[in-house]
């Protein structure tokens, strides 16, 4: 999975991310002391959270919007193991994409900065309510490109 930077019109690259500090809690962690692989994807949420954060990415305000954005796929690669007590950085790369789809891309690093997890979430957008995909991407989405610089 690789994410170079979105070369813009005017031939400039922009990259939108937000680094997530982590430290994993003992609930976390399998029998073995290492974090059990499905928590990976909290973390994730967690750096969404950051991005949200920073650049008013708030996905509760598409919901106020008439937009559900429910995830329809992940994937992580495992590199090494994080364990009790541990600290990673999180971060969430937004990758800009003309569908009607938001798509991150995810590195999570150990306080070393050692690679330990690399990974990827697709949500798509749906009405509230009656739940049909929607098939452009909504105005507001368009509306906070162009304030960010994405367009």
């Amino acid at each position: 999975m690789k994410s170079a930077p979105e070369t813009l019109p005017n031939g400039k690259t922009k990259e939108l991310k937000a680094v997530a500090r982590i430290k994993v809690r003992f609930h976390e962690c399998d029998p073995l002391g290492i974090v059990w692989h499905g928590n990976y994807l909290k973390y994730f949420e967690d750096a969404r959270d950051a991005f949200a954060e920073k650049y008013g990415f708030d996905l509760y305000s598409f919901y106020q919007r008439g937009y559900a954005t429910p995830l329809i796929h992940s994937e992580a690669t495992y590199k090494r193991p994080l364990r009790y007590k541990d600290v990673a950085f999180v971060e969430a790369q937004y990758i800009r994409t003309d569908a009607a789809k938001i798509i991150f891309h995810y590195k999570i690093k150990n306080e070393s900065g050692d690679l330990i997890c690399t990974g990827s979430t697709t949500q798509v957008f749906v009405t509230n309510g009656a739940m049909e995909l929607a098939l452009t991407v909504p105005d507001f989405i368009n509306d906070w490109m162009q304030q960010v610089g994405l367009r």
